[in-house]
């Protein structure tokens, strides 16, 4: 699920300082295909290059366009974003980042998937709005919902990326549990090692040894776990040996003739 198939979309931006900003933004995420609709600033423009810090290739590689459908057209999944909420073009479509992050995520697999951000001032229109399967609406304070420009990219692409991050993590093939037989040994040998330093005796021997069994089994422990386990075993029994040379030597010189003075 390459990050690079998430596309960045500003529509008529009029601060160039907010295109560099963006272009920083996705080089920090991992981003770089960045489209312009009918900017009203330039990509090149010494402002936008300030704020592009180490983002000056996405500058430099950036498309210009004259219509959002243009900038849209090879894309699978039309994610707009907005402030405003409801009338007929609003109301149906609205989601929060976390209802759409799932698909968003699922549609970077597959191919292009657009974040499309309106210019400073008014945001999309009705008709931009229109262009998006859905529009994300950021949970900011009623009284003053409009955030910048830049911030909004910064909001949007962390939570993707957050998103992508934990889904590969999740995906990665994960150690199998280990085999029956190999548990096996495992237990007999932590069994005889908890033996060792009396936590098994008496009559609740079976029954507590068990529970561990219930308990470690119920995890389902890799072949890995087996062997820290094999580890702690051997290292009980190593202890519990020690200890009764130990105290063994200390037993029989209390018992020996001290030696003949001269």
């Amino acid at each position: 699920m390459p990050l690079e198939n998430c596309r960045i979309v500003l529509v008529r931006p009029r601060v160039a300082g907010n295109i560099g900003a963006t272009a920083r933004v996705m080089r920090n995420m991992g981003l770089s295909d960045l489209v312009l609709v009918a900017p009203e600033a330039t990509p090149v423009a010494r402002q936008a290059r300030r704020m592009s810090t180490r983002g000056e290739r996405i500058l430099h590689k950036c498309r210009v366009v004259d219509t959002l459908s243009d900038a849209l057209a090879d894309c699978l999944l039309v994610i707009g974003t907005s402030a405003r909420a409801g009338g007929p073009f609003r109301r149906q479509s609205v989601v929060s980042p976390e209802t759409i992050l799932p698909r968003i995520v699922d549609g970077l697999a597959k191919g292009p998937v657009a974040l499309v951000f309106g210019p400073e001032r008014t945001g999309l229109t009705n008709e931009e709005v229109t262009c998006c399967h859905f529009v994300v609406r950021l949970a900011t304070e009623p009284d003053y919902r409009a955030l910048n420009l830049a911030q909004s990219v910064v909001i949007m692409t962390y939570l993707v990326r957050t998103a992508w991050l934990e889904r590969s993590v999740g995906e990665q093939r994960a150690e199998p549990p280990a085999p029956f037989e190999s548990q096996e040994r495992m237990f007999a040998s932590l069994q005889s090692a908890l033996e060792a330093v009396h936590f098994l005796y008496g009559q609740s021997a079976a029954t507590l040894m068990h529970s561990i069994r219930h308990l470690i089994g119920r995890a389902g422990p890799t072949q890995t776990e087996v062997d820290i386990l094999l580890g702690l075993a051997r290292q009980l029994r190593w202890f519990a040996e020690k200890d009764a040379i130990d105290h063994s030597g200390s037993d029989s010189s209390k018992h020996s003739k001290p030696a003949c003075s001269k």
